[in-house]
């Protein structure tokens, strides 16, 4: 989802509030729970509360060109999100992009403190999709982030989208492409 079809939630928050350490994203820290456990010290440290974050969200819009795309997707596949954001920050983004399908993990929230977060299941994208594989789907992933490249590998056909160059040099194999235009037309390729 994000880097893909919305801003970076991340990195929205960390300009809003000046805290730069909260620009961290999974296209820098391969290690989820490290770059989690660290985000939640940053909001303790700071006193920043979920409701000070979905503040920040309210104001985000998809990424130019994002919602025709998924329309245009939409119109000739189903289209599934997976992402590790939360349930409690996808709302407001997931309302403008028409509310596609989106599986991702939930934050556990005490007195509007952000304490920890669950994932759905360990290694949730490649997990689902090896699944969508075995009830014989034709599976192409698309993701920009380290966080992504088990599950663009676990699927039929993986490609990168908005990949930084430390993400297309670790993981060549995967074409990358910047515009929507170009996506479309290789996915429409491989199905």
């Amino acid at each position: 989802m994000e880097g893909v079809l919305t801003p970076e939630i991340w990195i929205a928050v960390a300009e809003k509030t000046g805290i730069a350490e909260l620009r961290r994203t999974t296209r820098d820290e391969p290690d989820y729970d490290k770059l989690m456990r660290g985000r939640l010290a940053i909001l303790d440290r700071h006193g920043l509360k979920l409701s000070d974050i979905q503040t920040v969200i309210g104001t985000l819009r998809p990424l130019e060109g994002a919602l025709e795309f998924l329309r245009e997707l939409r119109s000739f596949s189903q289209v599934l999100i997976l992402s590790d954001t939360f349930e409690q920050f996808a709302q407001p983004l997931m309302r403008q992009l028409e509310w596609p399908t989106l599986f991702c993990h939930r934050l556990v929230v005490e007195n509007d403190r952000i304490v920890n977060y669950a994932l759905r299941i360990p290694e949730q994208k490649q997990r689902t999709v090896a699944a969508l594989k075995l009830l014989n789907y034709n599976v192409i992933s698309v993701g920009d982030s380290f966080n992504d490249t088990l599950m663009l590998i676990e699927a039929h056909t993986g490609f990168l989208f908005h990949a930084p160059a430390n993400v297309k040099k670790q993981f060549p194999q995967f074409k990358a492409m910047e515009t929507y235009d170009e996506l479309l037309k290789l996915i429409r390729k491989a199905m």
